[in-house]
This record gives structure tokens, sequence and C-alpha cells, in this order.
């Protein structure tokens, strides 16, 4: 996974206003830590990180909502089948294929193209294509094996 990046609060308040949206205390809030976080973080660990008294809890999730739907966040499930948010990279899916481990939550762009589009139907308009391959990474499949090899 690429390093954490950390940006001012002006910074990503620019990057919520180039949505056409406005740049909210808790817009901003939110994005930074996504964005400073090493791994993808669950809503709950969201909450936390905050404060109970920083956002409200349907607060976060509309923020959080808002994010994935604006395209600066993503939103995957892990293998408990819990959401996990992280930060997406500007042009990121125009780029690259991600590889999301389905262990810790983290996500990795692999140097890869995207394949081409496929051939649409008459009358469809394509508007997005995501490339994602899942599995574990390499530090959840060395502890799977290191504790399958103490058994």
């Amino acid at each position: 996974m690429s390093s954490p990046i950390l940006l001012s609060d002006e910074v990503v308040a620019e990057h919520i206003r180039l949505t056409g949206a406005r740049a909210t205390p808790a817009r901003i809030r939110v994005l930074q830590m996504l964005r400073g976080a090493p791994t993808a973080l669950t809503h709950n660990e969201i909450e936390l990180a905050l404060g109970a008294s920083a956002l409200d809890r349907i607060t976060l999730y509309r923020v959080l909502d808002w994010l994935v739907d604006s395209g600066l966040a993503h939103k995957n499930t892990d293998v408990h089948r819990v959401f996990r948010f992280s930060a997406a990279a500007d042009g990121e899916h125009t780029t690259h294929i991600h590889f999301r481990c389905e262990h810790c939550g983290g996500v990795f762009c692999l140097d890869a193209a995207p394949p081409a589009a496929p051939i649409l139907p008459a009358c469809f308009s394509l508007s997005r294509m995501d490339f994602d391959l899942r599995g574990r990474c390499a530090n959840c499949a060395n502890s799977a094996n290191s504790a399958a090899a103490k058994q």
C-alpha cells in the first residue's frame, strides 16, 4: 500500500471544492483522516479516532457516503463483511488496478494498466470502470503461514 498522504486543511478543502461541493469541517476532518491512515478504516474506527464529540454517528455515515459518491474515497467490505473506507488518489481509477486485502482491509496499487472497456450494447454509456483484485496481502499471508506452521 502506498504511504499515507498528509495534507493541510486547505489542500483537503480544495479537493472537496473541486467536486463542486462545500468543504465542511466534517468532510475535511474525515478526508484528512482517511488520507493519513495506513489502512482502510471502519466507520467505528473513524468514529473512535475522531472522538465521540467530533461528529455524531449519522453525520459520519453521511460524510463517508458523500466522499465515496464524490470519488474522494472508496468503500469496500473486508472478509468479515464490514465496510472499510480509504482515500482515493487523484486519477487512480484511470491508471491502474487495485489489490484489496480481505483480511486487513489494505488497498495496494498495482503497477498494471486496466484492461480496455468492453463493447457495450447500443445506447449504453460507460461512466466508470473499477478494477479490484482481492485476496491476502503479503503481510497477512505471511502471518497466516506463520500461524499455521506453529500448529
